[in-house]
This record gives C-alpha cells, sequence and structure tokens, in this order.
C-alpha cells in the first residue's frame, strides 16, 4: 500500500495507482497539466486571430477557443481540487479542434493538435475515475 505522506501530488500518475486507491485521493498532473496547456494554446489563438487580416471569416473559430479556454480554465480548478467534473471538458476540445483544424495555418494547426490531445487525455481519466 502507497502511504500518502510520501507521495507529492506532482508524482503521481493514473498508471501508479496502487491497492485500489480512487482516483479522488490523487492529483492528476498529468491531466492538469494538458489542460492548462489549452486553456493557454487557445488564449493565445484568440489572440493571434483579433489580429488576423480575415477575422470575419473565422468568427466561429474564435467564440468556440473562447468557450474552449473559458472551459479550461474552470476545468484546471476543479481538477486541482480533486473534482470528478472534467468529463464535459473533451466534447468542446474535440469540437475547438476540430475546426482549429480546419485552417492551414500553423497557428491553428497547432491548436487543432492541442485540442484533440486534451479532449483525449480527458476521456481517457474519465474512464478511470
Amino acid at each position: 500500500m502507497i502511504r500518502m505522506e510520501n507521495v507529492s501530488p506532482t508524482n503521481i500518475s493514473p498508471a501508479g495507482m496502487k491497492d485500489g486507491m480512487s482516483m479522488g485521493m490523487m492529483h492528476p498532473s498529468n491531466l492538469l497539466h494538458t489542460v492548462q496547456q489549452c486553456a493557454a494554446t487557445c488564449d493565445h489563438m484568440i489572440t493571434h486571430l483579433l489580429h488576423h487580416e480575415d477575422i470575419h471569416a473565422r468568427r466561429y473559430q474564435l467564440e468556440l477557443l473562447r468557450d474552449c479556454a473559458d472551459i479550461c480554465h474552470l476545468t484546471a480548478s476543479c481538477i486541482a481540487r480533486n473534482s470528478r467534473m472534467n468529463r464535459m471538458l473533451a466534447h468542446i476540445c474535440e469540437v475547438c479542434g476540430n475546426e482549429c483544424a480546419k485552417f492551414s495555418d500553423h497557428h491553428s494547426q497547432h491548436c487543432a493538435q492541442v485540442c484533440l490531445h486534451c479532449a483525449r487525455e480527458c476521456r481517457v481519466f474519465a474512464i478511470q475515475a
């Protein structure tokens, strides 16, 4: 059995679970990092698009980026306090990632990869929770 005083929140992963320890007892730091990275990427993309010449053609993308960033920020807070409410995040990240993937510029393609990765990680964590 793992003694909790010997385990810091930053070095536990779902694969490191032992002896029936539930996800509610540990801090999923890998997922937290992924969600924070997704939020920051979406925030960066919003700023980039605000100065983009075809901002009107990207209105839906901009709306999804705002939703995704906001939900990721909220989800990061929930994860940090061991809430299990992160299951809703996967859908918005997937929709946002798919919208970003429609645009060929480097920033949109990178954002698509980050959002889709976040969606996959949230789904995996939701299954394990």
